[in-house]
């Protein structure tokens, strides 16, 4: 069965939390087991805008969140890192949901839920991977030594207080999201000026550019190597195979846990790095077929 796929980006009423003394942004839509949207770097709740009206209206409670420094969210000036994101995630769900939910998330957030779901099984009934990220920045072991080099030299520039805005304001630029986004999606059509807007403007906001340099030099944290053997729920992991930026290789170490780990691997031929968007109808069928069989997991069970 293929679903309508609405895009409802400008329906989608959007909430405020107080968090650590900032301002984060939320949404929820439905009603059953909560779904919690994870969304990956750069992007913003309406980067979901594709799934949230199907999930919900098969009969789940969707909640998407900005993390901080992303989308409606505060720009804050502090140290980022997936440890940050990760108790943002733990204190939302304390505040807002309370009972055992599915983390979903793309890239980054893909790899925030791995955390979640590996670090703090009391809260989860399981976690879709989309994409999932290794890490929030490269690890030095995956480089030669010429591009460490490179990458320390990218470094600086973007810290430094002369060169960091100006190179933000190149990267940020409208054409140059497009560009970037031509070669993470298959779907040409799929780059819309929607998305790209959606995108370009959270970089507008004030701190944004120091948001962006905390970011990409960062640790990277915790690699899926480290998380899988602390698993005890299950994961469905989709994949994009035309990704450029975490190739389809990078999903061995999942492959991998399968057995052990009651982990269902799905490659999404002709996608790329972010299929939910790119193919909702796709992505949105395969997760509401793979629900269902986390029912035998009562909340009672949940410790």
């Amino acid at each position: 069965m293929i679903l309508e796929v609405p895009s409802t980006l400008d329906q989608l009423e959007k909430h405020f939390w107080w968090w650590e003394g900032h301002q984060i942004v939320y949404s929820v839509t439905g009603s059953g087991i909560p779904l919690l949207l994870i969304h990956g770097f750069g992007a913003c709740i309406g980067h979901w805008r594709k799934n949230i009206p199907v999930l919900s209206a098969a009969g789940y409670k969707v909640f998407a969140i900005d993390l901080l420094g992303f989308g409606d969210s505060d720009k804050a000036p502090v140290d980022y890192s997936l440890q940050l994101w990760e108790r943002l995630i733990i204190d939302f769900w304390q505040d807002h949901i309370g009972s055992p939910t599915v983390f979903v998330g793309n890239s980054i957030g893909a790899l925030l839920s791995l955390m979640v779901v590996s670090r703090h099984p009391r809260v989860s009934l399981g976690a879709v991977l989309i994409n999932s990220a290794g890490g929030l920045s490269h690890r030095p072991g995956e480089f030669n030594p010429i591009m460490r080099w490179v990458m320390q030299c990218f470094a600086q520039l973007v810290k430094s207080p002369l060169t960091g805005p100006l190179l933000f304001n190149f990267i940020r630029q409208r054409g140059r999201i497009r560009e970037t986004l031509l070669q993470v999606y298959c779907d040409h059509e799929a780059v819309t000026d929607e998305l790209v807007d959606m995108l370009y403007e959270p970089s507008c906001h004030p701190g944004a550019q120091k948001v962006f340099a905390s970011i990409v030099t960062a640790p990277p944290g915790p690699s899926p190597n480290d998380l899988l053997p602390m698993i005890h729920r299950p994961l469905l992991v989709l994949w994009g195979d035309s990704d450029p930026w975490t190739p389809i290789t990078s999903s061995n170490i999942y492959q991998e846990y399968a057995q052990a780990k009651a982990i269902q691997f799905i490659p999404i031929p002709n996608a790329g790095h972010c299929p939910h968007d790119e193919c909702p109808q796709i992505v949105n069928q395969l997760i509401l077929d793979w629900l269902p069989t986390l029912t035998q997991l009562e909340p009672s069970t949940i410790s």
